[in-house]
């Protein structure tokens, strides 16, 4: 069970504090950032937020103040004397915004992956249409655990996260339907070449890794997948990637 630290909701038109909604299942978008450290640092916060705007509007929630919004809900609630290591998300609809804060949990390295025929609606966006992906995650651990979701004999995404799958050197990820998260831009920036191509689950066994990245796993390197009897075969990209991301951290500015 998830443990919050804060659950607040305010009327997006004025930011009154209302009785809080998680909104999951409405028509609506939503981010999740990592917060850490004293005083606190959000990763890639400005990518976060320029994302939200983009599918806040794709949505046709058209406020203009989002930005300004964000940053009146972060003051109120964020402690700037407390040492954090959360995951903080925003959600929006077109009458409510709402703000969760919970404990981020670090993934374990005997982490496996349960495939499922699953796919999100409009996966290009980061929506709230999430309640049948929740029912599957809500029965693991997350720092053990994840979701692969397959449709048409094609693995795309996580319940979580993005994937790059490994073999001989090169880096493959899958051609679209999926959600691109900052993350996952962040590495296509560090990478000299990522192969663009569809994902077969009857070839993962010729994968001698598959990595996780996202807000909430990082950097993850799968160990398993039962049901296709896989097994990591590698972790010199996690280890590459696992590098590249601790320097990011560094480098974070204190958030304003």
């Amino acid at each position: 069970m998830v443990t919050y630290l804060l659950k607040k909701s305010y009327q997006l038109k004025d930011l009154k504090e209302i009785k809080f909604k998680d909104l999951w299942g409405d028509h609506g978008v939503f981010t999740t950032m990592w917060i850490y450290g004293s005083p606190p640092k959000i990763l890639f916060f400005k990518d976060h937020i320029n994302n939200l705007v983009r599918s806040a509007k794709a949505y046709s929630i058209l406020k203009s103040s989002i930005r300004s919004d964000v940053q009146k809900i972060l003051k109120k609630n964020i402690d700037k004397k407390k040492k954090y290591n959360h995951l903080i998300r925003i959600a929006i609809n077109k009458n409510t915004f709402s703000i969760s804060i919970r404990k981020k949990i670090n993934p374990s390295l005997n982490f496996n992956l349960q495939l499922v025929n699953l796919k999100r609606p409009k996966p290009e966006f980061k929506n709230l249409k999430y309640k049948e992906i929740l029912k599957y995650l809500s029965k693991l651990d997350n720092s053990k655990s994840d979701i692969g979701l397959c449709s048409n004999k094609k693995i795309f995404e996580t319940g979580t996260s993005n994937i790059l799958f490994i073999k001989k050197n090169r880096v493959f990820s899958p051609i679209d339907k999926f959600y691109k998260g900052i993350t996952y831009k962040f590495f296509r920036s560090k990478i000299n070449k990522i192969i663009i191509k569809d994902i077969l689950v009857n070839s993962l066994n010729e994968f001698d890794e598959i990595i996780l990245i996202g807000t909430g796993k990082g950097v993850t390197s799968v160990n398993l997948i039962e049901e296709i009897k896989w097994k990591r075969k590698s972790l010199k990209f996690y280890k590459r990637l696992s590098g590249y991301y601790l320097s990011a951290t560094n480098r974070s500015l204190e958030y304003k």
